[in-house]
């Protein structure tokens, strides 16, 4: 049962990536309000990385597991970022619609590139027999939602249908689902200090995104309020995490 619900919450994170693009194909959504929707989610993906993450990992093995772990994953995400900005995701998460049509499989990979860690951390947190990690759960949801629908609005004016469009996202859904399963399961049997490990190494990933892509852009987009705006997505995961 413990897989099964893994996938079903890797794929509510994913999910936003269908709701989204939908929106994006539907409505014309003011850069602004994308630019909040940013800042809110990166405010509550701190807040999820450090207490749901980074502070179980530590509890349960101690600094250099956690050290280890997420220095090995922001150096994976920023080589895996690299390859993909001059592959043509580097606009991933704009909503300019920058993205030509060649740059339909680089912004898959970027999704991906983004999901996976988010989706393990989704796996990993329920761990240990308690339920899921509410404010994972959330923090994912919101960080998914601008990403598709900036990359709906390019690959719309790129010549891609609608259908297609959906079903591209439906299909990176899936695999956030499939993400969370695997890392649930591989991680049921494993020591302490393996769990440790994995949960740093999808921290730092996640940590790396965010400087990279959603803070700049969320500040790009709505100006200084983004830092009161980042701030409430944090104090809201917190008490998430801590009164649930």
């Amino acid at each position: 049962m413990g897989v099964w619900e893994a996938a079903f919450w890797g794929f509510v994170g994913g999910f936003a990536l269908l709701v989204g693009a939908g929106l994006g194909l539907i409505w014309r959504i003011p850069p602004r309000v994308v630019g909040m929707v940013m800042a809110f989610g990166a405010g509550v993906l701190i807040s999820a990385v450090a207490f749901e993450l980074v502070e179980e990992s530590f509890d349960a093995s101690g600094a250099l597991p956690v050290v280890a772990g997420l220095m090995a994953g922001s150096l994976t995400f920023y080589v895996g970022d690299l390859i993909l900005d001059n592959r043509g995701a580097k606009h991933r998460k704009r909503s300019g619609g920058q993205q030509a049509s060649g740059a339909a499989g680089a912004i898959v990979l970027g999704a991906m590139l983004d999901g996976i860690p988010e989706s393990v951390a989704i796996g990993a947190s329920l761990l240990g027999g308690g339920g899921v990690g509410v404010a994972v759960v959330a923090a994912v949801f919101l960080s998914n939602v601008p990403e598709s629908l900036s990359a709906a609005t390019g690959l719309r004016k790129a010549g891609h249908s609608p259908r297609w469009i959906l079903g591209l996202w439906l299909g990176v859904a899936l695999l956030s689902a499939t993400s969370a399963a695997v890392g649930y399961g591989l991680l049921g049997g494993a020591p302490p200090v393996t769990i440790a490990v994995t949960q740093a190494f999808a921290a730092g990933a996640i940590l790396t995104m965010l400087a990279d892509t959603m803070m700049p852009e969320g500040f790009a987009h709505a100006g200084n309020s983004v830092g009161l705006v980042t701030c409430a997505g944090f104090i809201s995961a917190f008490l998430l995490s801590h009164l649930s």
